[in-house]
C-alpha cells in the first residue's frame, strides 16, 4: 500500500525505530523508497519479526549505514566482475581467432558442436546487430559488405551469456582448453 514519506516515518517510529531526523528520513524514503530500504530494516526487527517491532537500539541511521555499505560493496564487486567479464570475452575471441585462423569464426557453423545451439546463437547475434546503435556497428555496416563483423566486434555487442554459450559450443577441445587455461 502506497504511503507518503511522512506517514511512513510516523509508522516506523510507532514500531519503535528511532528516527533522529524525520525530514532527512522522509527524503530518503521518498528518493530511495520504503521497499528498497525495508530490506535493511529487517535485521533490526525483534522476534517474531512478523509483529514489525524494532529492537530497542534500532535507528534509521543504522538502516542508512547498512544501505550505504551495501551500495559501496556492490559497486566494488561489479567493478571487479566487469574486469573478469572483459578478460573472458577477449580471451574467447582472441584464442578462437588464433586457433581457427578466421576472424569470423563465431559465425562459422563448422566451429561448433551443436547446430541447434549454433542456430539459436546466430538468431541472437542477428537480433543484437539489428538492435545495436553503437557507433562501431553503424560504421561496420556502412563500410563493409560482410554480413557479420569479426569476432572481436561481435563480442562487444553480445550479452555475456551469449558469449558463454559460444564457448560451451566450441567444437575444438584444444581451443576450449586453451581458453580455460588463460
Amino acid at each position: 500500500v502506497y504511503s507518503n514519506a511522512s506517514a511512513l516515518v510516523r509508522l516506523l517510529k510507532s514500531r519503535g525505530l528511532t528516527v533522529p531526523d524525520s525530514e532527512k528520513a522522509e527524503r530518503y524514503l521518498e528518493f530511495i523508497g520504503y521497499y528498497r530500504l525495508s530490506a535493511y530494516m529487517y535485521p533490526l526487527l525483534q522476534l517474531p519479526k512478523e509483529q514489525h517491532h524494532y529492537k530497542p537500539e534500532a535507528s534509521f541511521d543504522q538502516v542508512m549505514m547498512m544501505y550505504r555499505f551495501d551500495k559501496k560493496l556492490r559497486m566494488l564487486i561489479f567493478n571487479e566482475i566487469e574486469k573478469i567479464e572483459v578478460a573472458v570475452r577477449s580471451t574467447i575471441v582472441n584464442i578462437g581467432c588464433e586457433q581457427s585462423g578466421n576472424p569470423f569464426w563465431i559465425t562459422a557453423p563448422n566451429n561448433f558442436i551443436d547446430s541447434v545451439k549454433f542456430d539459436r546463437t546466430m538468431d541472437l547475434i542477428k537480433a543484437e546487430l539489428h538492435r545495436s546503435r553503437e557507433d562501431f556497428i553503424v560504421h561496420f555496416k556502412q563500410k563493409y559488405s560482410n554480413t557479420y563483423p569479426p569476432a572481436w566486434i561481435l563480442a562487444e555487442v553480445l550479452p555475456f551469456g551469449v558469449v558463454m554459450n559460444v564457448y560451451r559450443n566450441i567444437k575444438s577441445l584444444k581451443t576450449k582448453k586453451q581458453i580455460a587455461n588463460k
